[in-house]
């Protein structure tokens, strides 16, 4: 399958690479075409990874991979382009943080996510929020943390997030541990765990860890 992934840090790198690991083709894409860090990324990572535009890499894709900044992922789709956009799954693993005054805010928070601002300014986009709940190498490496650990989807499309599904069950998420949380209101929820992460990322010492959802009789 042909990929965009947006994004050329940390997460776009990780998700893209896995991808091409695991055979399909992979457009990393950035403002520029000649972003150094996504050319290396396709250098180093070979076979099925090319680097461009963020126009370039979503209008050659089947789905596309939403890894910026959650506070610039509606510019990055801007530069993509929605008919480049249009029927295609738009998976967002972003989250609306930005530090400020040494602190962590969040916005949209409460009343609106970047899940919803994105079906809202490309209503023709099939989107699913998913994976913005654990560092990136869990999110293509599940085995890294014991036990059954969840992840989560949200969104309006059924066959959309089941197309999801199969990418995490690629990943190594099991259809059990994905946990879908029904329509894009949902995101709001999963991107406000955001400082939780945080206060238990300190709390750990480390990023390798995840909530586990255990239900009662």
């Amino acid at each position: 399958m042909r990929y965009a992934v947006l994004g050329t840090g940390d997460v776009g790198r990780t998700l893209g690479g896995r991808l091409a690991e695991l055979g399909h083709e992979v457009t990393l894409g950035s403002r520029t075409k000649d972003n150094p860090a996504a050319l290396e990324w396709a250098r180093t990572v070979g076979a099925g990874a090319r680097a461009g535009t963020f126009a370039e890499a979503a209008s050659s894709a089947e789905a596309v991979v939403v890894a910026v900044g959650g506070r610039v992922a509606l510019a990055a789709l801007e530069a993509a382009g929605a008919a480049n956009l249009d029927g295609k799954v738009v998976i967002d693993v972003s989250n609306p943080m930005a530090f400020e005054d040494g602190e962590v805010r969040l916005s949209p928070v409460g009343s609106d996510s970047v899940g919803e601002q994105i079906q809202r300014a490309f209503p023709h986009a099939r989107v699913v929020k998913t994976l913005n709940t654990v560092n990136c190498q869990v999110m293509v490496d599940p085995a890294l943390v014991p036990g059954e650990h969840q992840v989560f989807v949200s969104g309006e499309d059924a066959d959309a997030k089941e197309q999801v599904r199969g990418l995490l069950g690629e990943f190594g998420w099991p259809p059990h541990r994905v946990l879908d949380l029904g329509g894009i209101r949902s995101a709001r929820s999963v991107e406000m765990l955001l400082p939780l992460w945080l206060d238990l990322f300190r709390h750990v010492g480390h990023a390798e860890f995840n909530l586990e959802v255990r239900r009662g009789h």
